[in-house]
């Protein structure tokens, strides 16, 4: 039976967890040791503390040394986690102490994407010293890594939320919506099109019960067109590019600003299709009550700033 949790807490100590990485990396208690600074006997010993920890091995030993089981697998990731949490933690310490600098964590949902680094790249030309991540997701996933504290901040909608009133919300800006295609698409020489004449061609589209996913299902909806049952699904603009260069017949539903940023670029084409319905505004999305790092509270400020 595995321990509870507060059981695994008050014995696993974070050398034990540098091991375990070690044994992750190298797969040898002798070159694991090294790397830990302890006698092979010592890693030894506690390796057997480790596995007692959890209640189960963690590794099976062969000829070729130790490798990590299913079990093993699970815990040297977090071990990894719970690491580069560490280093997060002295980095945001020591941007704290000098008054400037930190780190954040910054959550964006795809649409979102031009808006936020654009902030970030004005921040970091004053802030040399600020680090920051940024995940790009959907609203749902974002919101639940706020709810665990592995984002300071998001952009993103609040309204897919079950509970919404336990998160802090500003509204950024509206969203404008475009569709895009390959340079070389069929439709490229088009002055104007309508949704009939977009209907054959293979969508890229966000996955079900999304905001911009229920958007193209309402215009297909109210134009009395069936929507297309075979769709690539995807809420990534790179995997969005890379299916468009891939194909000059495929079409995708994205921001105007990712829009914008491709056809600049020359990367793809925007093609001429007014959309009647208008989407959710971006909205820029804190946990209620939490405490806000400074570094986050920097980008915070240059987000609000650059939509004042």
């Amino acid at each position: 039976m595995t321990p509870p949790l507060h059981s695994i807490i008050s014995r696993l100590h974070l050398k034990q967890l540098r091991l375990l990485v070690a044994l992750g990396e190298h797969g040898s208690l002798l070159k694991a040791s090294q790397q830990v600074a302890l006698t092979q006997p010592g890693a030894s010993k506690a390796l057997q503390e480790i596995e007692t920890t959890f209640g189960t091995p963690l590794f099976v030993r062969t000829n070729r040394g130790l490798e990590p089981n299913a079990v093993g697998h699970c815990v040297i990731r977090y071990a990894r986690l719970i690491q580069t949490d560490l280093a997060h933690l002295r980095d945001e310490i020591v941007g704290i102490m000098r008054g400037q600098g930190g780190r954040v964590a910054a959550g964006v949902i795809m649409g979102a994407v031009p808006l936020l680094t654009d902030a970030i790249s004005a921040l970091v030309a004053r802030q040399a010293d600020l680090s920051v991540e940024i995940v790009e997701d959907t609203s749902a996933a974002l919101l639940a890594q706020l709810d665990a504290g592995r984002l300071d901040l998001a952009i993103c909608r609040t309204t897919i939320s079950q509970a919404p009133q336990v998160y802090d919300s500003v509204k950024l800006q509206d969203e404008t919506l475009a569709v895009i295609a390959n340079v070389d698409h069929p439709l490229r020489h088009a002055k104007k099109l309508t949704l009939h004449e977009l209907a054959p061609y293979r969508w890229v589209v966000y996955r079900t019960n999304m905001p911009m996913r229920l958007l193209l299902e309402r215009e297909y909806r109210d134009c009395g067109i069936q929507f297309p049952q075979h769709l690539l699904e995807t809420t990534s603009a790179f995997a969005t590019l890379a299916l468009l260069q891939a194909n000059p017949s495929f079409v995708a539903l994205v921001s105007i600003e990712v829009a914008q940023f491709f056809a600049h670029r020359q990367m793809t084409r925007i093609l001429p299709l007014a959309l009647a319905s208008r989407s959710e505004a971006y909205e820029l999305v804190t946990r209620k009550g939490a405490w806000v790092p400074p570094a986050a509270k920097l980008l915070i400020d240059e987000l609000l700033h650059r939509q004042s």
